[in-house]
């Protein structure tokens, strides 16, 4: 089995690390921070949550409209320029005085220009590593995830209290500007992965190819909905204990990432197809709990619980993989990272208005009751429909029909 070590020893693994970490560090304290100062503006559960979420609903546009980017660019002018915008636009919605709607609109393009990025990263990561090395990989860039996100909600809490909201967004959008210069220096020149030029109508073309094969389909689904709704349900935190918002963040990156270090590291392959749909049941199960409206030692300890769940993500992208060619690697990935920030976009809002007519804890309960019954139709699906294992693996053509 390999180690992590060896990840580190293949050339651009480190800056490709490095650099979605700052990103992602970066997106929990201007999260935290935007939400913050939009909930003390407005007391609305809904557009605290949609402040903290809402990047994901411009996926959807994005997902349809740019996406054939992800494969048709240069990968690190890709990464470089997501995160140059992701900086400009986070120090913008610091200004003084900005309305709420200037903020929206600000998160709006954030998230369409996002939409292009997960793809871009995760298609290099399939050219830096060999596939069969793609989910352990993926797990040490999940890893740094649950790692970037413990210490951005820790700080991001911190800054909050000590600093001001608005300092809080501009601690974010001076970790954006370092991912882009790590991504810079550190990434080599690549030519892109596929040939042509990117447009909406490739986009379109290619999304309907993947989406044509049922075994991908129910894939996506599986990676999409069931998290999305889990996520709807941390959009609520902030309402639900303003004062320990950032603490139930940071219990659940430290669950997320210790079940990435299991899965990705201890899991022989022949059982990882097994323990993908008890993972996404443990995923909501815990929320159940808050239907009870429990206080915060029993809250943080039901959201790290739940959050081990996450990894079974990895087991179905290593199953996503295994179904796309090459040359569609990153715009496969890529319409996996949008579609489930549109469904968490989604479940954010559907979590707020819902905590908006009742409580969030109604709320959170809902939601973990929905990604339970989701993922039992899931797995009831994917044995009405099972299919010879070489029939499953049938690539997409190679060229667009």
């Amino acid at each position: 089995m390999p180690r992590y070590r060896d990840l580190f020893r293949a050339p651009e693994f480190t800056p490709l690390f490095l650099s979605g970490s700052a990103h992602v560090a970066a997106q929990t304290l201007s999260g935290l921070g935007l939400a913050t100062l939009v909930y003390r503006a407005t007391d609305s559960p809904l557009l605290a949550a949609l402040a903290m979420f809402g990047p994901s609903l411009a996926q959807l546009v994005g997902a349809t409209t740019l996406l054939s980017a992800a494969d048709r660019l240069p990968p690190r002018a890709v990464l470089t320029g997501v995160a140059l915008v992701f900086a400009a636009g986070t120090a913008a919605q610091a200004l003084p005085g900005l309305p709420v709607g200037a903020a929206f609109a600000l998160l709006f393009l954030q998230g369409l220009v996002g939409s292009v990025g997960g793809g871009a990263r995760y298609g290099l990561l399939n050219e830096i590593l060999p596939r069969e090395r793609y989910l352990i990989g993926r797990s040490v860039l999940n890893m740094a995830t649950g790692i970037s996100q413990i210490a951005g909600f820790a700080t991001g809490g911190a800054l909050v209290a000590l600093l001001s909201p608005r300092g809080t967004l501009l601690a974010g959008a001076a970790l954006y500007l370092l991912g882009a210069l790590v991504a810079l220096t550190g990434l080599s020149r690549r030519a892109p992965r596929a040939t042509g030029r990117p447009s909406p109508a490739e986009t379109w073309r290619t999304n309907a190819r993947l989406w044509s094969s049922r075994p991908r389909r129910l894939v996506y689904l599986a990676l999409w909905v069931p998290n999305g709704l889990v996520v709807g349900c941390e959009s609520l935190f902030v309402p639900y204990s303003p004062e320990h918002a950032g603490l139930l963040f940071a219990c659940g990156a430290f669950g997320m990432l210790a079940g990435d270090v299991a899965v990705g590291r201890f899991v022989p392959a022949r059982r990882r197809g097994r323990l993908a749909a008890p993972l996404q049941a443990l995923l909501a199960a815990p929320y159940l709990l808050f239907a009870f409206r429990p206080g915060v030692p029993v809250a943080v300890v039901a959201v790290a619980v739940s959050a081990v769940g996450y990894s079974a993500s990895l087991l179905y992208q290593e199953r996503l993989t295994a179904l796309v060619p090459d040359e569609l690697g990153g715009h496969a990935l890529g319409l996996h990272t949008s579609g489930m920030l549109t469904l968490q976009g989604l479940s954010a809002a559907l979590a707020g208005s819902v905590a908006q007519l009742t409580s969030p804890a109604t709320g959170m309960t809902l939601l973990a009751a929905g990604s339970l019954l989701v993922t039992v139709m899931l797995v009831l699906a994917g044995r009405a429909g099972r299919r010879p294992a070489a029939e499953e693996r049938e690539p997409v053509p190679a060229k667009a029909p």
